[in-house]
């Protein structure tokens, strides 16, 4: 799969978006190294702590459906921002039990801005698995 599906996949999440409280969209989509991929918008709640965002939704589509070892090696983040918003940090930090530091990730809005980081630059210190090992 392209980089630009990747993006088509995460602009057409924009539509599913349940989000009455911040009126902010958020689609996202995941390219896992067996190459399938999953897509997902955020999903508000009145309480937020029961809001979920795109990028942990399509990760848990992901891995609700897959073997453990397979890993993320593209995401791709839609908003309608003038410019894309980035992964939040808990998003990073759920980004970071399932993708490498060279993870491609994909900020995209509907009038076509782009922007691509690798994973370490977004989370250059991030806690993961790896910190479990002895």
């Amino acid at each position: 799969m392209s980089s630009s599906n990747l993006k088509d996949l995460a602009l057409s999440a924009l539509q599913f978006s349940y989000s009455p409280y911040s009126k902010k969209r958020i689609g996202s989509a995941v390219l896992l190294s067996n190459g399938k991929t999953y897509s997902g918008c955020n999903i508000e709640n009145a309480s937020y702590g029961g809001t979920v965002c795109a990028e942990r939704v399509a990760i848990w589509k992901a891995y609700s459906e897959n073997k453990s070892d397979v890993k993320i090696t593209e995401i791709a983040v839609s908003s309608e921002s003038e410019s894309p918003w980035p992964p939040c940090g808990f998003c990073r930090q759920v980004i970071a039990e399932f993708a490498t530091p060279d993870t491609k990730i994909t900020l995209v809005n509907p009038q076509g801005a782009s922007k691509d980081y690798l994973f370490k630059d977004l989370f250059p210190a991030g806690f993961g698995p790896e910190n479990f090992k002895v």
